[in-house]
């Protein structure tokens, strides 16, 4: 019977990712539970499912099975990476904490959140365009292949978000008025 532990163990130990993917399908929620249980945040507890099964696979030679499982090891892996993540998490908001406090910029009654917000609400395709072409100063050329993606649907996007933005902001200003 494959469909055991010990015949998907033995199919990943020779390479097989389906197999492995079985064990995911198999332990995933389970091991996702025990992350939780140990983390704060949920995407920290997604972070070390798998981050487990990353090392799993990458192991698969030395790994130990307990009665032909390899849940335990798992299990015991997740809470190794889930301590992780909350220390670097701790470092990083020490570092916060620690750091200077930026002065806002811009004009007097100038406030780049609202920008922003109307940036983060743009459609994703349209947001990775604005933020590479305007922001970060990229030619139409440059973000059409970093994206991937034709240079007229750059020049097309980008006609979009701007038009958007300008509506967006354009009913905040009147708001205001």
């Amino acid at each position: 019977m494959e469909d055991d532990d010990a015949g998907l163990w033995a199919r990943v130990r020779l390479g097989d990712e389906l197999a492995l993917a079985g064990l995911f399908d198999r332990y995933e929620g389970r091991l996702f539970r025990h992350a939780s249980r140990l983390l704060t945040h949920r995407e920290d507890a997604k972070d070390a499912v798998t981050v487990a099964f990353f090392e799993l696979w990458r192991k698969r030679a030395s790994v130990r099975l307990v009665e032909g499982s390899p849940l335990p090891w798992l299990l015991n892996t997740v809470a190794h990476c889930a301590r992780n993540l909350e220390r670097s998490g701790r470092r990083y908001r020490a570092l916060l904490d620690r750091a200077p406090v930026a002065e806002p910029s811009g004009a007097p009654g100038h406030d780049d959140s609202e920008v922003m917000a109307a940036l983060k609400r743009l459609p994703e395709r349209e947001q990775s365009v604005m933020v590479l072409s305007v922001l970060e100063g990229y030619s139409e050329r440059e973000v059409a292949q970093a994206l991937g993606i034709p240079a007229g649907t750059v020049k097309s996007r980008l006609s979009r978000a701007k038009a958007r933005l300008r509506e967006d902001l354009s009913s905040l200003e009147g708001a205001r008025a």
